[in-house]
C-alpha cells in the first residue's frame, strides 16, 4: 500500500491536509501527516531550541513508524519549507522512500539554510535581523505569522477563497527561527531517491517556461531534464491543498506511480524553440557590432528612427549564441531595417532575477549609444521588450522622454512573479504606468499564455483602463510564450505585422 507522508510548509500544520488527505485515503492510500514540533500543536523542550535538525527527527518518527509495517510504499511530500525536513529525512533514509514530491517547493542543498528558499528578499532581511536582534537566544526565537493580507510574501494566494484565507490566518502557528536559520546537513545519499516536482502556476513557472530554460543552458534545469524528473501542473497559488485538493490528491496518486511530464534534455540533433526560424521569411540586413550592440541598418544615410529590442530572461551567462543572435530578434530587427527604422539587438546581464538593476542599467547605457549615432534619428526611439525584460519596462514608463515614441512588449512579464521576491522593487510596470503619460504602448498578448505570467498582464491592462493609459493590444490567437518561433501560423504572423506597423506608425508619425 501507498503511503503518503505529507508535511506542511512555514507557519503551518497537519490541518492544512485535511481535505487532500481525505481524498487520499477515499482512493486507498494511507496517509500521516507530521505535527513538526513547534508547529501544529507540539512543543519543544522548554528552553530548548527548535530547528532544522528538530523537524528532520519529527520526518524520521513517522517515516520509523510506518517502515516498521510490512507491504508499505513511502512516498515523502514537502510543499514550501516542509521540503527541508523532507529531504533531510529521506537522506538518512533513503533505502526505505519510494518517492519525493516537490509540493510548490525549491531544491534544498547541503548546508545552505531554508532561509535562503523565501523569495522575497526583504523578508530574509527582515528574518536575519530578527535572529540578530535576539540576543544569546538568537535562532532560538520565533517567527510570527503573516496577517490575513501578508500571506502574499510567501507565496501566491491565488486561488483560496476568503473562507480558506481566513482559516490559514486563524491556525497559523509561529515558525522558530532555528528551522529557517539551520543549515540543511545531507550525506548525498538522497540523490538515490526518485523525485517528482508539482509547480504551481499561479505562484511560479510552470513545464513550459522550465524547458525554455533547459534550452538556454541553465545548468540546474538542464540537471533535472537530465535526470528525468517527471512535473505535474497544479493552475493555482502557492497552497493547493486549500483552493484545489481534489486536483492536488489526483496528482499525488500519479506521481506516486511515477507519471508525470519530463522535460526534453538538451540534445545537439534537436533544435531548441528559441533557435527555431522566425516566422516570417526576412531578407537579410547589413548589421554592424560594437559591444554588446548591433545595429541592422536600413537603406540610405539617414538619420533613420530605430527600435530597440530588449531580450527576456534570465539567461544563464554562458548562453551560446547569446540573445542577441537569436532568430526571433534578428528577424525583427531585419524586419523593421527592411521598412526603414534601425533596428538593435543587444545582449544584457539578466543572468537571474536578482540582476534587473544591472540589466536595465545596460539597457539605458545601449539606447543612449544608439541615439548618439548620426546615423540615427535622435528624437525617434522606440523600445521594445520580451518575456522577462518586461518589467525593466517600468523604468520607461516613469516619466518617459519626449524622444521615446513608443514602448513595445511580446509575452512580456509585468509584475514580478511571487516567487522572485521582487514586489517592492521598482520593476513594476503595473505600478509605473500611471506616470505614463499618453506614451503609447503596444502590447502583443499571447493567447495561451501561461497562468502566472497572463495574470501580470491582466493586473497591468487594468491599471491602464483606471489611469487612462494609452495601451493598443494585439492578440495572438493560439499563440504560446515565444510564439514567433513556436506558432509559425498565419494569425501569427498576421500579428507581428500589425504589431511592427503599430511601433512604426507611432516612430514616423
Amino acid at each position: 500500500m501507498t503511503v503518503f507522508i505529507l508535511v506542511a510548509g512555514a507557519f503551518t500544520g497537519p490541518h492544512v491536509w485535511r481535505d487532500t488527505a481525505a481524498r487520499l485515503t477515499a482512493d486507498g492510500a494511507e496517509v500521516r501527516t507530521v505535527a513538526l514540533t513547534g508547529l501544529g500543536g507540539r512543543h519543544g523542550e522548554p528552553g530548548g531550541t527548535v530547528d532544522l535538525e528538530t523537524h528532520v527527527a519529527d520526518v524520521l518518527a513517522v517515516i520509523d513508524a510506518v517502515a516498521a509495517e510490512a507491504g508499505r510504499e513511502i512516498v515523502l511530500v514537502g510543499h514550501d519549507y516542509g521540503i527541508h525536513p523532507v529531504i533531510g529525512a529521506a537522506d538518512r533514509r533513503a533505502g526505505t522512500i519510494a518517492r519525493i514530491v516537490h509540493l510548490d517547493a525549491g531544491m534544498p542543498r547541503d548546508g545552505v539554510p531554508a532561509l535562503a528558499a523565501v523569495p522575497d528578499q526583504r523578508l530574509r532581511d527582515e528574518v536575519a535581523e530578527r535572529a540578530a536582534g535576539g540576543g544569546e537566544r538568537g535562532a532560538g526565537g520565533e517567527l510570527p505569522p503573516p496577517a490575513r493580507d501578508g500571506w502574499s510574501r510567501w507565496g501566491s494566494t491565488a486561488g483560496l477563497s476568503d473562507a480558506a484565507l481566513d482559516g490559514l490566518t486563524a491556525l497559523a502557528a509561529p515558525q522558530p527561527l532555528g528551522t529557517l536559520l539551520q543549515p540543511l546537513r545531507l550525506t548525498g545519499a538522497v540523490a538515490e531517491v526518485p523525485v517528482t516536482g508539482v509547480l504551481c502556476t499561479g505562484n511560479g513557472p510552470g513545464v513550459e517556461v522550465l524547458q525554455i530554460l533547459v534550452d538556454v543552458g541553465d545548468p540546474a534545469v538542464r540537471a533535472l531534464a537530465d535526470a528525468k524528473v517527471p512535473f505535474f501542473e497544479l493552475p493555482t497559488g502557492h497552497w493547493p491543498m486549500l483552493s484545489c485538493p481534489a486536483a492536488l490528491a489526483e496528482t499525488l496518486i500519479e506521481a506516486a506511480a511515477g507519471g508525470g511530464h519530463r522535460l526534453t534534455a538538451a540534445d545537439a540533433a534537436r533544435t531548441p524553440a528559441h533557435l527555431r526560424p522566425f516566422l516570417l521569411d526576412v531578407p537579410e540586413r547589413p548589421r554592424e557590432r560594437a559591444g554588446n550592440t548591433d545595429l541592422y541598418l536600413p537603406d540610405g544615410p539617414g538619420p533613420h528612427p530605430a527600435v530597440v529590442f530588449v531580450h527576456g530572461g534570465p539567461v544563464p551567462a554562458g548562453a551560446r549564441p547569446t540573445p542577441r543572435d537569436w532568430p526571433t530578434l534578428m528577424g525583427y530587427a531585419r524586419l523593421v531595417a527592411g521598412q526603414g527604422v534601425v533596428g538593435v539587438t543587444l545582449d544584457h546581464r539578466l543572468h537571474a532575477v536578482t540582476d534587473y538593476e544591472v540589466a536595465a542599467a545596460d539597457v539605458a547605457d545601449a539606447v543612449e549609444r544608439v541615439r548618439a549615432d548620426p546615423r540615427v534619428d535622435a528624437d525617434r526611439v522606440a523600445v521594445w521588450f520580451f518575456s522577462g525584460g518586461g518589467p525593466i519596462v517600468a523604468d520607461w514608463l516613469t516619466n518617459p522622454p519626449a524622444w521615446l515614441r513608443c514602448v513595445a512588449a511580446n509575452y512580456p512579464i509585468l509584475a514580478p512573479l511571487p516567487s522572485w521576491g521582487l514586489g517592492g522593487s521598482r520593476f513594476h510596470p503595473v505600478r509605473a504606468l500611471s506616470r505614463a503619460g499618453r506614451l503609447p504602448v503596444v502590447l502583443v498578448r499571447a493567447e495561451r499564455e501561461s497562468a502566472d505570467i497572463a495574470a501580470t498582464v491582466e493586473e497591468f491592462l487594468a491599471e491602464a483602463a483606471r489611469c487612462g493609459a494609452n495601451v493598443e493590444v494585439i492578440d495572438v490567437p493560439e499563440g504560446r510564450h515565444g510564439f514567433e518561433t513556436l506558432d509559425p501560423t498565419d494569425g501569427a504572423r498576421e500579428a507581428v505585422h500589425r504589431a511592427v506597423g503599430a511601433v512604426l506608425a507611432r516612430l514616423k508619425g
